[in-house]
């Protein structure tokens, strides 16, 4: 397939129409529809649902925009890394992350380094571990930063100097609000909402399912983004399993965080793929990493 083809796809997929994006593209409408019933053949498979005016993506169709979407965006990337050179003073880094307060450890890292390279520009997606790792496999990431315990044998890493708490987002008037900390027998029966990842491997060897002494509990909802965990909460709907210091527990908030007992935590590792390439940019980053917290990267 040809990239030029994809982007073709993606332009319709994105409108809508093939009118329309005929127009964004300055083509003629049967030029673009040849091109597209190229590609339905040279795949076959569908890959829209054709009206009047109007087209639809099939299943086939949402997988190739989402892989398209990818092969663009890397082949873009690619093209900007090979015009790059060492001595260049711009350039992106791509960076993958969840919801953890060592967060800022990248914001501080990324300050210093601004001040002899305003130019370099950094680029996030924030997801859980897996969503990270997936793009940090395909090469749409440069570095992950990933709570563990995460899986690191095909990644070099640098853990970083703190470590997140684990425990309960509840409402202030919750029974449980009056206790100093959360023990397994206090959850129990309880409606809990837990990260998707931890619902995925709540029966697998972690730390979160020794705590619960690997018994089963009752998830009644999973989250993506702390945010949403705290709005369920806030709403009665349960109680969330989060990291500490990621949700508003302020005086104006109705809920409060409560650590777990026997305590809970989790180290939080900036991680790449080992052997992978980096730009002038991304090296920069990392040197800057490797030097603010004196480690040399880990290897397994």
């Amino acid at each position: 397939m040809e990239l030029r083809v994809l982007r073709y796809f993606l332009a319709v997929a994105r409108s809508g129409s093939i009118t329309g994006a005929a127009n964004l593209l300055h083509l003629t409408q049967p030029t673009l529809s040849r091109q597209l019933a190229e590609l339905e053949e040279r795949l076959g498979c569908k890959l829209f649902l054709r009206s009047s005016h109007s087209v639809k993506l099939t299943t086939e169709g949402m997988i190739l925009k989402k892989r398209a979407e990818e092969i663009l965006d890397l082949a873009e990337r690619t093209r900007a890394e090979i015009s790059e050179s060492e001595e260049d003073e711009y350039g992106n880094v791509y960076i993958g992350c969840g919801e953890t307060r060592a967060m800022r450890h990248i914001a501080q890292t990324i300050h210093i380094l601004n001040e002899k390279y305003p130019k370099i520009k950094y680029h996030f997606f924030s997801g859980n571990a897996d969503d990270v790792t997936e793009k940090l496999d395909r090469g749409l990431l440069d570095f992950g930063l990933l709570i563990q315990p995460v899986d690191l044998s095909k990644y070099e890493w640098i853990n970083l100097p703190e470590k997140d708490t684990w425990g309960v987002l509840m409402r202030k008037d919750s029974p449980l609000a009056k206790y100093k900390h959360i023990r397994p027998s206090d959850l129990r029966t309880l409606p809990l909402i837990v990260s998707r990842q931890l619902s995925s491997k709540v029966n697998a060897k972690n730390h979160l399912a020794d705590w619960f002494d690997n018994e089963p509990i009752n998830i009644s909802a999973t989250y993506n983004l702390i945010y949403n965990a705290s709005v369920m909460v806030s709403e009665g709907l349960g109680y969330a399993v989060v990291l500490d210091g990621l949700a508003d527990t302020g005086s104006s908030s109705n809920l409060c965080f409560k650590p777990l007992y026997p305590k809970v935590e989790s180290e939080i590792s900036v991680v790449w793929k080992k052997e992978r390439y980096f730009s002038a940019a991304a090296k920069r980053f990392l040197n800057l990493l490797n030097e603010k917290f004196k480690k040399a990267p880990k290897r397994v």
